[in-house]
């Protein structure tokens, strides 16, 4: 038997070097107030300060009735059986190892051309719960490799290029081929990255994806979910505020200042829906968050953005000019938002069990961006036209929340 639905965090190690167990702690706690179980350690096999983070997290995870696993990073590493091995067996007995059917469960991102490697890591380390990433596979690939693992994390959490919408193709099929094995269903609030020295800069569409995933969550009901990121700054998909030591070189420009602390206030809602099997749970606190770009789409070029992972379209077809607003509240309510003191047309786009979502398009408004539900407001930094000072459009999202 599988565990109760749970939710993790996928978190960077990679980003750690130096970092303090008051880092660690704060992330944690931070994570736990949100609803989130534990988190999806990403580890890179050449980072030198491994040993002195890891141990640092497990200690303040084990302190906090906090979970963590490994998730080692094929795509970006090479790892010897002995490395992996060590690993687990290095770390398995922390109270804070996640465990699944007794087993420290493990994870991947890539790695499929490694699976004939995981009997081995098995046979060394008394038995693994092994729930890998091959989402390059596609389910049907994965799923002709079933005998080798005991479920499958997707990583596609992203629109495809040149789609608008997340859909749930794929986590259907998963559900399907997986043939009762768990599934860990992945989830993120957005996603922009412009780093030339990884050859990456490419916009997924994010107007709404975060409340789509969500509903789409409460539709498919996986075993598991896997939020990405935690804190994968140089590629606009954390759910925090940037913590300075770990924004990648190259990423401040569309980093610093883009806080996304707010795309949490909606997670202990969603995640009770999610593990009570359905939305109609109380409301643990009403009011609202909202996201948006601070720059119109067409005030400047788009810096050689593309729309999608391996698109080839502009980035700018990839988005609007809109304010997206999730609303929490046990009963209908009423939301205000204005630009520069302007109240703005609200238009209710969806809902779904006690969430609602809006979108209210800002059509060359510019000024600071208030929001105000049940007589509380919060105001966000301004839309402006004046062109970010990388010469080009920044498509990372501010959120603030009331």
């Amino acid at each position: 038997m599988a565990a109760a639905r749970q939710v993790f965090a996928h978190y960077m190690v990679g980003l750690t070097d130096g970092q303090s167990a008051d880092q660690w702690q704060q992330d944690i706690t931070d994570a736990q107030n949100s609803g989130i179980d534990g988190f999806a350690l990403n580890v890179g096999s050449s980072d030198s300060w491994n040993d002195a983070q890891l141990p640092l997290a497990y200690n303040a995870a084990a302190s906090s009735g906090f979970s963590l696993f490994f998730s080692f990073d094929m795509a970006a590493s090479t790892w010897t059986v002995d490395q992996v091995v060590s690993y687990v067996n290095t770390y398995k007995g922390y109270g804070s190892q996640l465990k699944i059917n007794d087993l420290p469960l493990v994870s991947t991102f890539e790695g499929p051309d490694w699976a004939d490697n995981w009997a081995s890591v098995r046979s060394s380390t008394g038995g693994i719960f092994l729930m890998p990433d091959w989402a390059s596979l596609g389910a049907q690939g994965v799923a002709d490799k079933l005998s080798l693992i005991d479920g499958a994390f997707n990583w596609g959490a992203w629109p495809q290029p040149n789609q608008d919408n997340m859909t749930t193709g794929d986590d259907v099929a998963y559900t399907s081929d997986l043939q009762g094995k768990p599934y860990m269903m992945g989830v993120s609030p957005y996603f922009y990255t412009d780093l030339p020295q990884y050859s990456k800069n490419w916009y997924s569409s994010s107007d709404s994806l975060w409340y789509d995933r969500w509903k789409q969550v409460l539709g498919i009901m996986p075993e598991y979910i896997e939020i990405i990121t935690w804190n994968d700054y140089g590629e606009s998909s954390y759910i925090n505020a940037p913590v300075a030591s770990q924004i990648v070189s190259g990423a401040e420009g569309y980093v610093d200042g883009f806080d996304h602390t707010a795309f949490r206030f909606v997670l202990p809602y969603f995640i009770a829906a999610y593990k009570n099997g359905n939305p109609d749970v109380a409301v643990p606190t009403e009011g609202a968050m909202a996201w948006y770009r601070t720059t119109p789409v067409a005030v400047c070029g788009d810096g050689g953005t593309v729309w999608g992972q391996d698109g080839s379209a502009s980035a700018a077809g990839g988005t609007s000019d809109v304010i997206s607003v999730i609303a929490l509240a046990e009963a209908p309510t009423s939301i205000d938002v204005s630009i520069d003191g302007s109240s703005q047309p609200v238009n209710t786009v969806g809902t779904v069990g006690k969430a609602t979502f809006y979108q209210i398009p800002f059509d060359g408004k510019t000024g600071a961006v208030t929001i105000t539900m049940n007589g509380e407001s919060t105001t966000g930094p301004e839309i402006t036209n004046i062109c970010p000072s990388s010469g080009h459009v920044n498509f990372n999202a501010v959120s603030i929340q009331v």
